[in-house]
């Protein structure tokens, strides 16, 4: 039987080896609600590619959906918080330990 540690650890590789997911769950923190405020937050990303992302993060229950008056907005659920946190402790440990070298 696989430990717990594994377990965990298997799902949330699945989600951050996905291009764009943590970009879009930062987006959301942010402040970014809405579909146009994420797209438009992230150069590059295709409205296909953040319609499928979204999907997957629904499912997963990373965000959820809601829609209010015709409007649909997407917040983080407590396991996208919790993602949300281990990234920027990525990013942390980044600026901390891997700096780029000097340019003159």
């Amino acid at each position: 039987m696989k430990s717990n540690v594994y377990n965990g650890f298997q799902i949330v590789h699945d989600l951050i080896k996905l291009r764009w997911v943590p970009e879009i769950l930062k987006s959301i923190d942010l402040g970014n609600k809405q579909y146009t405020e994420i797209l438009n937050s992230i150069p590059y990303m295709s409205h296909t590619e953040l319609n499928r992302k979204l999907v997957i993060l629904l499912e997963r229950d990373v965000i959820e959906k809601t829609i209010i008056d015709n409007n649909t907005f997407y917040t983080l659920q407590d396991f996208g918080k919790d993602l949300i946190h281990t990234f920027y402790h990525l990013e942390d440990l980044e600026k901390k330990y891997f700096k780029l070298p000097h340019v003159n």
